[in-house]
């Protein structure tokens, strides 16, 4: 190891290696099982999953808010390059850790009823280990190099259990186009992750963006630029508060070109997994996966990853480059809030929900919230998971029902639903938990971290131009939006009548809350929900433990902002429920036209995903197209050619040796022939004919001579 830690640092240690290893044991255990739908997959996973969360408990305990533990190993070397591999435990990697686990859990138990009918139950286990223990992974390592192969692991993972069900052809165009979109933000991280390592001569997390400014290594934004100081440079500070960049000392600047494209390729990677405009649409189609790992995906794992990377390398960001953030989070907040006022289909208004969710959390560490953004990447991690296994609980039971009936409907359709409340009680009152902390009205989790945001937002916009106050104002209007689509889809689901029947009148049908698997984890996710978990002040998010624990400043409310804001988004919020409650119970009070430019803006997402099959995908195959056709005439031409003119070149240099060298070497051979033939008849072994040879050839040259 690096440096020597005491024994109980070493525990933490090998805890932490023990909850990240166990999902993959288990994985590993139930490959070698027998049997497609054997049972004890599920429970062997759920054990594993079990023991993660309360190892990570401990953790969570040791290292929350006492100190940071970082423990190296030399992976290998390249030349007189050294790579390390170990494990960085913080206040951020150690609530990351609790909260994969402790919502991989619910999530687990929930799975063993809800795949127990599947043919493939054991593989969907063997999935579902191997993503926990990749993200499990992701949010612990220290080396950049790790964080990147466990990035491209947890989107591995991912499109095997989008694709699960393969057999459908929504599912294998969900997952490719998951898949090749993502692909789009790991070139980016690459990319920046090249620049870091070429600039600065190490993958070490703790060194590139650690924040102790002492002995060990510190990066700081200074003139508006990101400085890192190497390791073996002691920053000295004369007084608490003095700025330790004015002493004088050796810093490394990232050029300003490479600092742009860096930052450029870690937003890519953001944008990709954490589903940020302009690379969300495949998050929508992500929702052909089991709703169990929707859940999942949704709440605490592969899209919270980007989230997570944002905090990770969050020194790094200059002013304008976490402006542009702010901005670009804000407009996907608002712009997937407007697409899920009308969507029907109840898996897909969650998904542009969570799209808007994470908008919510990229403006917030734009704006300088950092706190706050992870505050409510926790919060939104237990409601959203909360409404995915009601949603999950729902469409199981319209499954049952299209499949006794016969039907021919879409069974995740909410025009198809209603009053499911008096058949689903328990259900009913966990969606209506879930949807007022996704809501953030007073009493829930939401609340809290959303308040953190709204206020921090306008106060980040009180020193801007103008321009940037569209930002809180964008960030407020979404909240309202957030409040009538919630109720809409609660309303649409549990309240009327059942709507499949005035459809199908004689449709016989029974729905129920299901067994203890589906019990038991609602009840958990919902208890999350309410602000006890959080803080035990239901207004105040200042006195949240997370919000504490990544926000050393005490921050005093010392203008009306902390007041006005809270009660006035509130105020509308719960007057927004009553209008939408109102509009779809049939009361008939301001309705909506289901036409006009607006109401197709958002039915069809924006036309987003339009553009880009028209524009990007077209021009995409287009160009393959004419690749294909260069390849196949020309380079294929060539290379067809090249055997042609090999064939015709041997067939001449055949000729050339048939008739000229062979033909040469058989007049030579006559020739020696003949004249051998002819010489040889001067050897008969006669001394006459030697006497005549000999005078012959005394005349001859008498006769040469007289001649010249």
């Amino acid at each position: 190891m690096e440096t020597p830690l005491p024994y109980h640092d070493l525990s933490t240690l090998y805890f932490a290696i023990a909850t990240v290893l166990l999902p993959l044991f288990a994985g590993m255990v139930n490959c070698c099982l027998p049997g497609k739908r054997n049972k004890v997959s599920g429970w062997i996973a759920t054990t594993a999953i079990l023991t993660s969360c309360v190892l990570s408990v401990i953790i969570f305990a040791k290292t929350w808010n006492v100190r940071e533990t970082h423990v190296q190993q030399l992976w290998f070397t390249i030349g007189d390059t050294k790579l390390y591999a170990g494990i960085l435990l913080n206040n951020l990697s150690a609530l990351m850790l609790l909260l994969v686990s402790v919502i991989a859990l619910p999530v687990h138990i929930y799975s063993t009823a809800y795949m127990k009918n599947d043919e493939n139950y054991d593989r969907y286990f063997i999935y579902l280990s191997f993503f926990c223990f990749s993200m499990l992974a992701l949010v612990v390592v220290d080396s950049m190099v790790l964080l990147y192969i466990f990035w491209e692991l947890v989107g591995f993972s991912s499109y095997l259990l989008i694709g699960f069900w393969f057999t459908r052809e929504k599912a294998v165009q969900a997952n490719k186009k998951a898949f090749l979109m993502n692909r789009i933000g790991d070139v980016g991280l690459l990319t920046a992750i090249i620049i870091l390592f070429a600039q600065y001569h190490t993958f070490d997390i703790d060194k590139l963006f650690g924040a102790d400014g002492l002995i060990k290594s510190y990066s700081y934004i200074y003139n508006g630029a990101w400085v890192f100081c190497s390791e073996h440079i002691m920053v000295v500070i004369d007084k608490p508060g003095n700025d330790p960049f004015t002493h004088n000392h050796i810093v490394t600047q990232l050029p300003i070109m490479w600092q742009y494209i860096a930052c450029g390729g870690i937003f890519l990677g953001v944008a990709a997994k954490s589903a940020q405009f302009p690379l969300h649409t495949w998050l929508p189609d992500a929702m052909e996966g089991p709703t169990s790992i929707s859940a999942l995906i949704h709440a605490a794992t592969m899209v919270a990853a980007g989230v997570f990377l944002l905090g990770r390398v969050y020194p790094m960001f200059t002013t304008a480059e976490l402006d542009i953030l702010a901005i670009i989070g804000c407009f996907t907040a608002f712009m997937a809030a407007t697409i899920a006022l009308t969507q029907n289909d109840l898996k897909r208004i969650l998904a542009y929900s969570t799209i808007s969710q994470l908008g919510f959390m990229v403006m917030a560490m734009g704006i300088g919230a950092y706190a706050s953004s992870l505050f409510h990447l926790v919060t939104h991690a237990f409601f959203k998971c909360l409404l995915f296994l009601v949603a999950g609980i729902v469409i199981h039971q319209m499954e049952h029902i299209k499949k006794d009936n016969d039907l021919d409907i879409d069974p995740q359709n909410i025009l198809y639903m209603g009053g499911l409340r008096k058949k689903m009680p328990f259900t009913f009152i966990a969606a209506v938990i879930a949807g007022l902390a996704l809501i953030g009205l007073p009493l829930t989790s939401g609340y809290l971290s959303k308040d953190g945001i709204l206020i921090q937002a306008v106060d980040w916009s009180d020193s801007k131009s103008l321009l940037f106050r569209l930002v809180p104002i964008g960030a407020i209007i979404t909240t309202w939006l957030t409040a009538f689509y919630v109720a809409r889809m609660i309303v649409k689901v549990f309240f009327g009548d059942f709507r499949l029947e005035q459809f199908h009148p004689h449709i016989k049908y029974h729905c129920s809350d299901g067994g203890w698997q589906y019990r038991a984890p609602l009840m958990l996710l919902a208890l999350a929900c309410l602000f006890p978990f959080f803080s035990l002040n239901p207004l105040l998010y200042e006195q949240g433990w997370i919000f504490g624990g990544f926000n050393s400043i005490q921050l005093a409310r010392v203008n009306p902002y902390h007041t006005i804001i809270p009660a006035g988004v509130n105020i509308l919020s719960v007057l927004l429920i009553y209008w939408a409650w109102a509009v779809y119970t049939g009361r008939k009070i301001l309705v909506f036209p289901q036409t006009g430019l607006l109401f197709r803006l958002s039915y069809h997402e924006w036309f987003i995903d339009k553009v880009y099959n028209k524009v990007v995908v077209r021009a995409v195959l287009a160009f393959s197209k004419a690749l294909s056709w260069f390849d196949h005439n020309i380079i294929d031409g060539f290379i067809n050619l090249l055997p042609k003119l090999t064939i015709t070149l041997s067939k001449i240099i055949a000729w050339i040796d048939h008739y000229i060298i062979d033909g040469i070497s058989r007049v030579l051979t006559f020739i020696v022939q003949i004249t051998g033939n002819f010489v040889r008849r001067f050897q008969g072994g006669k001394i006459q004919y030697y006497l005549f040879s000999m005078l012959a050839i005394v005349l001859a040259l008498f006769i040469l001579k007289i001649l010249i």
